[in-house]
């Protein structure tokens, strides 16, 4: 299965608040960034982001986005925009920007 353009649009809409943030495609799913951080990802009509050490309050659950990938956290509550950006700042914290070309 993969991610709609419309559930796309629908949770880049609920992350609007946090600029910039941007997806690219990869294989019929988008990945995630905030500030050039690569933070999660659009899985299966699914908002997952990285497991680290700064998101573990929120106390989500993990899921695997793919085959073979490593567990990530997913965000169940989409109707509430501040929570949700405060878990991506938070998992942003532990995060390196992707290097500059």
């Amino acid at each position: 299965m993969t991610t709609s353009k419309e559930y796309r649009d629908y949770i880049l809409e609920q992350l609007s608040e946090l600029e910039p943030i941007y997806c690219r495609p990869m294989m019929g799913e988008y990945l995630l960034y905030y500030k050039d951080i690569l933070f999660g990802g659009i899985y299966d009509e699914r908002l997952l982001i990285k497991n680290v050490n700064t998101n573990q309050i929120y106390n989500l659950p993990l899921e695997i986005p793919y085959s073979g990938a490593k567990p990530m956290l997913r965000i169940v509550n989409l109707e509430n925009k501040k929570e949700i950006n405060e878990i991506v700042i938070a998992t942003c914290k532990s995060l390196k920007p992707k290097p500059k070309k």
